[in-house]
């Protein structure tokens, strides 16, 4: 949390958090393509996986396969809806990170507001439309969490497993906070 930022982040406060594992790098294109081989574009409860017909969409059927676009294999995924996020770590024997996971990779212990500490530094993390489309992954590696983790700011958005309640701070547990439950 942060308490100079948005109300839905305040108030900062401590969390602690049992062992966790995260991926260093985001899911590329051609990786979901995989997955979009093995499990196509709807599952079986009928949630979307990928919003193929998106114009932002970076992967696309090429006769019977789902293929990264040429150019963008080695970008992170766009235009993943939660559930295929949710189904693609499945798959792989993983689980979406919580929101204090996710914040604790990115920030570290001591509370940094950025990966690379309390500065903002467009040199660390493709934003502010400085390429004006998505980067390979760790292409920024100046940006690294202090764990090892790229790209926690910038290039695209990422999802976690929690729900969104814009008061959840406010009452969220000390230990292990899963989001609210609904």
């Amino acid at each position: 949390g942060s308490d100079g930022g948005p109300a839905d982040e305040r108030p900062a406060h401590k969390v602690e958090l049992q062992t966790f594992s995260i991926d260093k790098f985001p899911v590329t294109n051609a990786q979901f393509a995989l997955f979009l081989n093995m499990a196509g574009p709807v599952n079986s409860k009928g949630e979307r996986l990928f919003d193929f017909d998106d114009n932002d969409a970076r992967i696309h059927k090429r006769g019977e396969k789902w293929v990264a676009d040429t150019g963008f294999e080695n970008h992170p995924v766009m235009e993943v809806s939660w559930f295929g996020a949710r189904d693609y770590c499945a798959c792989a024997g993983k689980r979406l990170p919580t929101e204090a996971e996710w914040e604790k990779t990115a920030r570290g212990t001591d509370g940094r507001k950025y990966p690379w500490g309390d500065q903002w530094d467009v040199s660390k993390a493709n934003a502010e439309n400085n390429l004006g489309k998505t980067a390979s992954v760790g292409s920024y590696p100046g940006g690294a969490s202090p764990y090892g983790a790229h790209d926690m700011a910038g290039n695209v958005w990422e999802w976690v497993a929690d729900w969104y309640d814009k008061e959840y701070y406010k009452r969220s547990p000390e230990r292990n906070p899963r989001g609210p439950d609904s």
